[in-house]
């Protein structure tokens, strides 16, 4: 939070001064320059992130001597955890649009309006903030939150932004608009993270210009 790295860089790979850093990505990279994520063949499945972190934390928790405590930063900017009005269904054609039951919040108003995790970013870009959950890292995704209504468990809850075990061993960071997340950590949890055939993970350097979808 009041760390003299660019704001980019934190909440795309989190701290500074790992030996190695690396982005795990969930969808391939972009073929060129200004591709749109549109344009992606279908068989890259769908871009769902939670699978692919469990297995990488998998991993990392063996990195870190307190698995068993760790942090988890959920971005305040999903709607999900908002609750609301929620579209079922809209035609674009007719301009009509179906609704569902309004959603229950996810949380209590004293986690929602209580005191967040913030990244500052400038005056007049917004800042990047978060809710601040603590656990063993297998609790990733369990925050507790409501059901979506009374007798409906809650279906879909975002992946954590920012995750670190309580003795700082790595980061990852996970930022709502790359299709990739960053890794910081030591050289061996990276090299353990490369050769998972699971992961599709790559070497980076935090420094370079990154790819980007449109």
């Amino acid at each position: 939070m009041r760390s003299d790295e660019p704001w980019d860089r934190l909440v795309r790979f989190g701290p500074g001064g790992f030996p190695a850093y690396a982005r795990l990505r969930f969808l391939p990279d972009p073929a060129y320059v200004g591709q749109d994520r549109d344009e992606l063949d279908v068989d890259t499945g769908p871009f769902d992130e939670e699978p692919v972190l469990r297995v990488a934390l998998t991993t990392l928790a063996r990195h870190t001597r307190t698995p068993d405590d760790s942090y988890f930063c959920l971005w305040d900017g999903w709607g999900e955890i908002r609750g609301g009005d929620v579209i079922r269904h809209a035609d674009f054609q007719t301009g009509t649009v179906t609704r569902g039951p309004p959603v229950a919040p996810a949380f209590p108003p004293s986690v929602l309006l209580g005191p967040k995790v913030e990244i500052p970013r400038g005056r007049i870009v917004p800042t990047r903030a978060y809710y601040l959950f603590r656990g063993p890292i297998s609790d990733l995704g369990d925050w507790g939150a409501a059901g979506e209504w009374p007798g409906r468990p809650r279906r879909y809850m975002p992946p954590p932004a920012l995750v670190w075990p309580a003795d700082h061993a790595w980061c990852i960071a996970n930022d709502v608009d790359p299709h990739w997340a960053g890794i910081g950590a030591g050289v061996a949890a990276i090299d353990e993270l490369l050769a998972d055939p699971r992961l599709d993970v790559v070497r980076d350097d935090p420094a370079q210009e990154q790819p980007y979808y449109l």
